[in-house]
């Protein structure tokens, strides 16, 4: 597929937002897809935050391989960051998250006179889950959320209620993709809005790493003999096993590629981890 390139004008305006409240926080909560831990995390984040303390979310982790997700939570303690496993959607690990900040807060008082507020940041690229964190952590509907990216605007500051506060900022990617590996990634785990995507191609591509990485998931979820010689051979098994041939035979790429894209997002192929901790 060609370079991806997607950066709106509100992006830009995030990265500005984020350098201006930095120094008013005490720690900042990254969001990352448990999927894609490298090319769900932004560098810009890593430019601007630089010693500033973090916790990374490894967000959809109920998604994402599990032994995987082992390597990659021990890659991310060694580069001194806390780490959290969560799935922001049903509240899993949200405890956890309220422990760690509470022993934050309490760390950040130990000898103050007056209490201050843990003032927090959290980040991540759209669609990670962030919108869903914060609802889980206010209790409330506090940000929107969508099953499409873009959806959370402005700046607010969130009260947790708990001697906390949280400031929200909209999710943010980077101008370009210097390896197209990230683009094809954020793409498939939804990052990317399909609109501006060809679903087929898209699938195709999935499909081809999946024949490598995960060919016993394909293999069981679509009922196949074994894996082609080719992905597109694959792809083509795969939508005769569903049903979805148009008149003359001809095979439906695109609801093929619809039914891959969409089974594999939602974790019906299986558990599946695109990027792997070496």
């Amino acid at each position: 597929m060609e370079h991806i390139n997607w950066y709106p004008g509100h992006m830009k305006k995030t990265r500005e937002l984020i350098q201006e409240n930095l120094k008013a926080v005490d720690t900042v909560i990254e969001v990352i897809d448990a999927r894609i831990p490298i090319s769900s995390r932004n560098p810009i984040i890593d430019e601007l935050v630089k010693s500033k303390r973090r916790i990374i979310i490894l967000n959809k982790s109920d998604l994402a391989d599990q032994g995987a997700t082992e390597r990659w939570i021990l890659h991310f303690k060694s580069q001194g960051s806390y780490v959290l496993t969560m799935n922001c959607m049903s509240g899993g690990g949200v405890s956890q998250l309220l422990k760690l900040l509470t022993t934050l807060r309490d760390e950040k008082n130990k000898d103050a006179v007056r209490k201050k507020p843990l003032r927090m940041m959290i980040v991540g690229v759209p669609n990670v889950g962030k919108s869903s964190l914060i609802n889980r952590l206010t209790g409330k509907k506090s940000a929107k959320t969508g099953n499409k990216p873009g959806v959370t605007r402005g700046k607010q500051w969130l009260n947790l209620g708990n001697e906390m506060q949280l400031l929200d900022t909209p999710g943010i990617l980077w101008p370009k993709f210097e390896d197209p590996k990230a683009g094809l990634n954020l793409a498939f785990c939804g990052s990317i809005k399909d609109e501006i995507l060809d679903i087929a191609t898209l699938a195709l591509e999935l499909i081809t790493i999946l024949c490598k990485d995960y060919p016993e998931l394909l293999i069981e979820r679509y009922k196949l003999e074994g894996i082609e010689e080719t992905p597109l051979a694959t792809m083509e098994a795969i939508a005769k096993k569903r049903g979805f041939i148009q008149s003359g035979k001809r095979i439906d790429y695109e609801r093929t590629g619809r039914t891959v894209m969409d089974e594999f997002r939602s974790a019906q192929i299986g558990r599946i981890t695109l990027e792997q901790c070496i």
